[in-house]
């Protein structure tokens, strides 16, 4: 399951407020957390835990966490295992925010999670639906969240079989299925072939193909 996650800080009055969002791009809802005293990185921070939680909550075999934060993407990648094995301290005092980034380990040592870092801000003609669902979640971390009852039973399987699809490089429906099995997405051919069938990408590629057999058969018949 995809989760997109994000978070903000501004002053109201004379108080910082932060708050942390998740977006699921399969249900198109938004789960949110917000405190004060806190900066927007400590805000991202929370987001990933709110992310974390969910995904325990939903029993969800393996979470694709998509974050535009360089500095929690790498924490993720590698620092925070570095962090745990020099007892949550850097140069002799205790890394920021220990006690959540302690919590966020213990997270991780019982699910399955793979970390995707997003660009920020893209131009609009570059722009793809990943981008878009991290501009919801930007969004979400800024204005009041109304929806935070989530129904998360539903796998969203078109979005998921779209990922899978692009990133496995527009290949068929059978290659798509074991590109997708192998890395431990469970998907329906019915999804897959819907994808398929929707695609600019490949219906573009079909067109072609089309027309080149058009053009060779023409030229030798000539």
């Amino acid at each position: 399951m995809f989760l997109f996650t994000d978070g903000s800080c501004h002053i109201v009055g004379k108080h910082r407020r932060w708050k942390a969002a998740v977006w699921s791009p399969t249900q198109q809802v938004t789960e949110a957390a917000e405190g004060q005293g806190e900066s927007s990185q400590f805000a991202e921070v929370k987001a990933i835990r709110l992310a974390l939680a969910i995904a325990e909550r939903e029993k969800w075999p393996m979470l694709y966490l998509c974050i535009d934060s360089w500095m929690v993407a790498n924490a993720l990648w590698g620092w925070l295992q570095q962090w745990k094995q020099s007892n949550w301290q850097r140069r002799g005092k205790p890394i920021w925010a220990a006690e959540l980034w302690q919590d966020i380990a213990a997270w991780l040592e019982k699910l399955v999670v793979k970390v995707r870092h997003v660009d920020a801000h893209v131009p609009k003609n570059r722009a793809t639906e990943e981008h878009q669902n991290n501009q919801q979640v930007d969004q979400a971390a800024k204005i009041e969240v109304a929806q935070v009852d989530l129904d998360w039973q539903h796998k969203g399987e078109l979005f998921i079989a779209w990922w899978a699809h692009d990133t496995s490089g527009h290949q068929g429906r059978d290659a798509t299925y074991r590109w997708a099995r192998d890395r431990g997405v469970d998907l329906s051919m019915d999804a897959i072939s819907q994808v398929i069938h929707e695609c600019e990408t490949c219906c573009n590629q079909a067109s072609q193909a089309v027309k080149a057999s058009v053009a060779w058969r023409t030229m030798h018949e000539i």
